[in-house]
């Protein structure tokens, strides 16, 4: 039986605590659409819809207590849209503890706890074993037009999302 061999999702020569902005993308798992539309994206936690979802609720709590978790960070804009997350990380000075992938590690732990928590008390439905997929993506931002462009696409992915899915703004 032949094996496949899974494409490693981060560059292992780079130190991913060194500071810097990081332009992330987290899908949920299988797709599943887990969170509400929103009318546009949040930046910095502005909740963009009069009342957030339960489920959305859970993402701005843990983005701004993954601020709080790692001093060094701060998550400059984010987008919650029903099957997946985009939100630009930057990371400030290097600190031990603190890389991309522990920031990630510890969102994504946080969130599925809170979720599962959610579930139990009734608040939520079911989910089909995961919320997230094994891995996330994730982008170097090299410049301000590098940023500027990532900080675009988070603004105009509620307006694609809904020409691609053919729903009526």
């Amino acid at each position: 039986m032949e094996l496949h061999n899974r494409k490693l999702p981060r560059l292992s020569s780079y130190d991913y605590s060194q500071p810097g902005s990081y332009f992330i993308t987290l899908c949920t798992y299988q797709r599943a659409k887990l969170f509400q539309m929103q009318a546009r994206s949040v930046g910095n936690g502005q909740c963009a819809v009069p009342h957030c979802s339960v489920a959305n609720q859970i993402i701005h709590t843990w983005i701004h207590r993954t601020q709080n978790q790692y001093r060094n960070i701060t998550i400059d804009n984010y987008v919650i849209m029903p099957d997946h997350l985009h939100f630009i990380l930057t990371i400030h000075e290097t600190i031990p503890g603190c890389s991309v992938p522990e920031i990630m590690r510890f969102f994504k732990t946080m969130t599925v706890n809170e979720y599962i928590r959610c579930v139990k008390s009734g608040l939520l439905p079911v989910f089909d074993r995961k919320i997230w997929q094994k891995s996330y993506y994730d982008h170097m931002i090299r410049n301000q037009q590098d940023y500027a462009s990532a900080w675009e696409y988070i603004e105009n992915n509620p307006a694609k999302w809904l020409l691609t899915h053919n729903i009526e703004p």
